[in-house]
């Protein structure tokens, strides 16, 4: 995207190839295709797409349409360097197409780095790392932070007793447990 606006049409190709590389990847999600099967799908419908924008980065440099020190040229041979790991996605089932997940992890830290500046004690430092790592482990699992940190609070014993039954991930299950007796 930084070199688009002076190679708009070099540009506009390759934004358009992942494109629909990433509509067959919501293709995939939409019919929620196991690891396996979403492997196949995009060995069927990708890979001749990743193969040719393969090609067609090595036809810039090849056939001398882009200079290796130019802005796109820095950024063909960024995809070149990385491209066994970009392209993972077509070798590993399960494989994500980027590394989203990990850079809004990695703001999340930032943000909260930032905020705990602001802490007056140590300790209070440390209880702010430990819910923000729950929130953030919560959103990941599709888990409603507050509702579940107020859970928590409501079972205090039965946390301390078995604390890997009230995980995040499967609290749900632990509470519904422990819910059953009280009704009956």
């Amino acid at each position: 995207m930084d070199v688009a606006a002076n190679f708009p049409e070099e540009c506009r190709y390759v934004l358009e190839t992942l494109g629909k590389v990433y509509r067959y990847d919501a293709e995939a999600r939409e019919r929620q295709l196991s690891p396996e099967s979403r492997l196949l799908h995009h060995q069927q419908y990708s890979q001749p797409l990743m193969d040719e924008l393969s090609r067609w980065m090595e036809a810039q440099f090849a056939e001398h349409k882009t200079e290796s020190n130019s802005g796109l040229g820095k950024a063909i041979s960024y995809l070149q360097r990385h491209w066994t790991k970009l392209t993972l996605f077509l070798r590993q089932p399960g494989a994500p197409l980027d590394n989203n997940i990990a850079e809004r992890a990695l703001k999340k830290a930032i943000l909260h780095r930032k905020n705990a500046l602001f802490y007056k004690t140590m300790n209070g430092a440390r209880v702010g790392d430990l819910f923000m790592s729950l929130i953030h482990t919560c959103e990941l699992n599709k888990v409603n932070p507050f509702e579940y940190l107020t859970e928590l609070l409501r079972h205090p014993a039965e946390t301390k007793a078995c604390p890997g039954e009230w995980l995040p991930w499967n609290y749900r299950s632990t509470l519904a447990r422990v819910a059953t007796p009280l009704a009956a």
